[in-house]
């Protein structure tokens, strides 16, 4: 029987004014102290997630005397801020492969002035964390810690944005470290299965099927590296992203110490990779003789978010295999146990994009998993979702946006999303009435265009 899953909310629904002149509440009583108190014997009401009106809190924006934009949250209760500066250096514009992450990673590694041991422990010391991380389109270097020590870390980060020297000791641990982790991987099904599907979708030319490989590693120079780091970081596009309990001079600050580098002198040259997909679409890999479980990948192309279906394609995706209680999993591993979970999901891509089913089940019934994938994209073709089912999946997909708007730093990763894609505020609100109001007619006619084998790639990896 199938569980429905609701929401306990004593307080009411975000957004809404608070009420006078109300009729006595059942659930209060008064004690002798003249107190309300609550009347545990009464249960609170039931409100479904999808009443509750959801708001994404405003930025506030500046730009700083260079051209860069901040944007900032201020919010939240504790006295921590978060600062990322997200520039476009992601492996799109890189003319060698892995010079962007490379770059991104040994950035923090050492300047004119201090080694790779002396900038970890200035941040270890004010109790803040610098991580950096490179996409497929951006590159980010992020910065948390306390807001009382911004002052004292900004210089630090300006001083890695201009003078980073990537020393070569640097660069040559880099490689080590990086081919001792690919030999441990190339060994996991499940790592060598997540490469080889991007690269049949889209081809190893292009950003989105590229991966690491040991000739390219060994290929890695620090010339290579300081020309990226200057053309995309030092004299780049860059992004201010801003949240937290921020100081009433926080953009003073951010203009001191960053307004009058070349952060926004070049706008990113227009680069396009063509999409050569393979000509195959089905691929069965030997990589453990001895291994007892299979990778599966199913993948087909599917347009980015600016696309109309994109919002329904979302619901549909949450009722195929978007999360626990979706019918890939109740069928694949509740009912014939062949699989500890298996899941279906969006690739996260700014240009294209791609529906993906991902899972790792025994060898032996490998073959009948993927049987059973096409046999529920059947059933979605042919049979409309009945009414409880949908309410589950409207539930739990408010459910997850009122969890990603808990705190100033997920609120600034939701408008980072929508920023750096191009989109508005008007994309918020359009997926949440779209989880609203989507019809069962419309997820079946969704799945008729886009849940089709025909389109879908297949790999095991075994």
């Amino acid at each position: 029987m199938k569980r429905r899953t609701v929401i306990h909310c004593i307080t009411g629904v975000r957004g809404e004014k608070a009420k006078t002149n109300l009729a006595p509440n059942p659930l209060l009583t008064q004690n002798h102290d003249k107190h309300k108190m609550v009347n545990r014997k009464i249960a609170p009401p039931i409100k479904d997630a999808v009443e509750f009106d959801l708001r994404l809190k405003p930025y506030d924006k500046y730009v700083l005397k260079n051209g860069v934009e901040v944007y900032a949250v201020n919010a939240g209760a504790e006295e921590v801020i978060q600062v990322e500066w997200v520039f476009s250096a992601g492996n799109w514009f890189e003319n060698q492969n892995l010079v962007a992450p490379a770059a991104n990673f040994l950035l923090k590694n050492g300047t004119s002035t201090k080694t790779a041991f002396q900038i970890n422990e200035h941040f270890d010391y004010y109790g803040a964390a610098l991580t950096r991380a490179c996409y497929n389109e951006t590159a980010s270097i992020a910065l948390q810690g306390l807001t009382k020590h911004l002052p004292k870390l900004l210089p630090v980060v300006r001083e890695l944005l201009t003078d980073a020297v990537f020393p070569e000791e640097e660069l040559a641990l880099y490689q080590q470290n990086n081919k001792q982790r690919l030999e441990v991987n190339l060994k996991k099904n499940d790592f060598v299965a997540n490469r080889l599907i991007d690269e049949y979708l889209f081809s190893f030319d292009h950003p989105y099927g590229r991966y690491s490989r040991f000739e390219d590693l060994a290929a890695l120079d620090r010339d290579s590296i300081k020309a990226f780091y200057d053309k995309y970081y030092r004299n780049g596009k860059c992004i201010l992203f801003v949240a937290g309990k921020l100081p009433p001079n926080v953009f003073e600050l951010l203009e001191q110490n960053f307004g009058d580098l070349p952060l926004h002198a070049n706008e990113p040259e227009k680069v396009i990779h063509p999409v050569i997909s393979s000509g195959e679409k089905k691929f069965r890999i030997s990589n453990d003789p001895n291994g007892v479980q299979g990778a599966i990948r199913m993948a087909r192309h599917f347009p980015n978010r600016h696309h109309p279906d994109f919002f329904g394609a979302q619901v549909l995706n949450t009722v195929f295999g978007g999360f626990f209680g979706a019918r890939l999993m109740n069928n694949i591993r509740e009912d014939k146990g062949y699989t500890y979970g298996i899941y279906s999901y969006l690739q996260n891509h700014i240009q294209q994009s791609a529906w993906m089913v991902s899972t790792e089940a025994g060898k032996d019934v490998s073959e009948a998993t993927i049987t059973e994938v096409y046999r529920e994209m059947e059933i979605l073709r042919n049979e409309l979702v009945d009414d409880e089912e949908l309410m589950l999946v409207r539930n739990y997909l408010m459910g997850s946006i009122l969890g990603d708007l808990d705190g100033p730093f997920h609120i600034i990763g939701r408008w980072k999303n929508i920023i750096l894609n191009d989109l508005d505020e008007h994309y918020f609100y359009d997926s949440i009435q779209t989880i609203k109001s989507i019809t069962a007619e419309e997820l079946k006619a969704l799945a008729n265009k886009y849940l089709v084998p025909e389109d879908f790639y297949e790999l095991v990896v075994v």
